[in-house]
Order: C-alpha cells, then structure tokens, then sequence
C-alpha cells in the first residue's frame, strides 16, 4: 500500500478523477459527501471506481465533522475539494461561497494541526485569484487581484494554508489550477453547456445556444491530468504552492468554433448573445505559466483546447476515460 488518502469532496469532476488515479497508484481511498447515505455518487460510478472507495458523511463546515472523519480515516494525505466550486454561482451565493471555501478550508488545517502527525494536505486553489492576466501569464509570483466572491473566498483559502504550513510547520500546500475540463463538468460550466448543445445539434436538435461574451479567453486543460499534478505536489519534500496551467489562452469564441467544426458546422448559425449571462465582473484574459510544475514536478500539460473539445465530443458519460 502506497499510502492512504482522504478527499473531501470525492463526488466532484477532480475528487472522481483523482480517486481513480490514486487508485491506479495503489491507494487505500475514502472519500467524503454532506451525506453520503443520499448521495448517487455518479461520477465515481461513472469512472467504474465506486466499489472501490470508501465513502462516509462529513461537512467541512462543521469542525466536529471534519475531526471526526480525519480520525476514523487516519489518512497519509487529505485533498480538499469540498468548497462551492462555481464563480458565476458565488454572485448568488457569496456567503455560502465564502463560508464553504474558508471555514472548511481552516477547519481541516485546525484539525491537523490538533491530531499532528505526518498528513500532508493539498488546497485546491484558483487561477480565478489573480483577475486578469492581460499583462502576462501568471505564475507563483503573480499578485491576487480577485474579481469574485469565489475568487476572494478561494484567495483567503490560500492565505490560510500558507500561513498554517508557516507556523505550525504542516505539509499544507495550494494548488493554483486553471480552468480544467472533463465529461464529469456539471452543465452549470460554460464548457459542457457548449459541448452538452454541440452533441445534441449533432444529432439534429435546431435548437440556439445562449452565450454571455465570446470574447473572454481561458487557459483550458484536461482534468484527468491535473489530478497527477496535485499528488505530485504531495511527493515533495517539502510542501510549495504550484500553478498547474497549459500556458495558452484561447477565446470563448475559439472553443464554440472548435467544438462546432468537429462536428462539421457553423457556430454563427446556433449560437446567440444573452445579455442576461454577462456576469456582473469577468475576467478578460486568464493564463498560467507552468514552468515551476515543469520544473520541480516533472509535470506538463499535453492536451490543450483543441484536444479537450475534442475529448470531451467523443467521449461519453457512460465510457469515461
């Protein structure tokens, strides 16, 4: 056994896919849902793993929870997905945002901090944290200028990390991911809604699909690799904040027009501007540089924006992989 981890937020696109990936390594893994007795747990099954994980209930937001699970489990290692995870939700919702990202957040680190041990601890963080990347790729040195509630919420979380791993010496570390898609993306995500129409199109639907601005352009990767980017960053001796991007940015637009040309038609001719979409603030361009994952992690993205619409086009819901 290579070791034992525990993932909070295990019925998620990243807790599915790393689950599976830490299994292939040789892991004993459990994962965690607000209730699990209730919960379908459908992208685990999805990926052909769920016999395979040992699942219970815990709330982040709820410390006893937290404790309690980190108890039973007695992990090597924790990831930490649990926290509202949808930028234009958190204009809706920005307290719950808040509350679920930092709260759940501290209270594993407290938690740790508490039991001592030899856990390490991955932070999901976001490239939402540094705003606009207009003057050039971000990397590990790049101000926070946030420009949402999830964004302010996920940037407090690092902060909470860095200053745990500081001064009570944890293995706490951020990864700061870009925008990573998979098959598993709920529809609420602008990527499966485009893919999710482009499928039905494809099979005859006349329906239009509704955009807010085409104009936005993304760093966007494959999240099946990305997962191998975090555990990864737990292999280390010592624990450091990571950008896991591409290192190329592309135009909403570009990706409408890929997904669409896969399948051999014009996106002007199903594609419609809904004002209501546009998000009270966006970002404009969002990049990252890898060089730091290249470098220390031996990591590196091979599947860019072109190959993700096409991945996520040809593979089913059914028949991951």
């Amino acid at each position: 056994m290579v070791g034992k981890a525990l993932i909070f937020g295990v019925s998620g696109q990243d807790g599915a896919y790393l689950a599976r990936h830490l299994l292939d390594k040789g892991y004993e893994v459990h994962g965690t849902s607000r209730d699990a007795d209730l919960a379908t747990f459908s992208k685990l099954k999805s990926l052909g793993i769920h016999e395979r994980v040992t699942t219970q209930s815990a709330t982040t937001t709820d410390f006893r929870s937290v404790f309690q699970a980190i108890t039973r489990v007695g992990p090597t290692e924790i990831y930490n997905f649990a926290g509202q995870s949808s930028v234009g939700l958190s204009f809706g919702q920005p307290a719950e945002t808040m509350e679920s990202n930092v709260m759940g957040t501290l209270n594993i680190l407290e938690a740790m901090r508490m039991l001592g041990g030899d856990i390490r601890f991955y932070n999901a963080c976001s490239s939402e944290c540094f705003g606009n990347t207009e003057e050039g790729a971000a990397d590990e040195q790049t101000l926070f200028r946030p420009r949402s509630p999830y964004a302010v919420a996920k940037a407090a979380a690092f902060w909470e990390v860095a200053n745990y791993r500081e001064a009570y010496g944890l293995f706490a570390c951020s990864g700061i991911l870009f925008n990573h898609e998979s098959p598993l993306r709920p529809t609420r995500f602008v990527t499966s809604k485009i893919i999710n129409a482009v499928h039905r199109i494809a099979q005859g639907s006349s329906e239009k699909l509704a955009l807010g601005k085409l104009g936005i352009r993304r760093d966007w990767g494959w999240a099946p690799e990305y997962v191998d980017a975090m555990a990864r960053m737990l292999r280390l001796d010592a624990p450091e904040d990571f950008v896991i991007a591409t290192g190329e940015d592309n135009s909403l637009e570009d990706f409408v027009a890929q997904a669409f040309a896969e399948i051999g038609k014009d996106w002007r001719e199903f594609v419609v501007i809904d004002p209501t979409l546009f998000r009270p603030s966006d970002l404009d361009v969002s990049r990252g540089n890898p060089a730091k994952a290249q470098r220390k992690l031996g990591w590196c993205a091979s599947t860019h924006m072109q190959g993700v619409v096409r991945k996520m086009l040809q593979t089913s819901k059914s028949n991951l992989t």
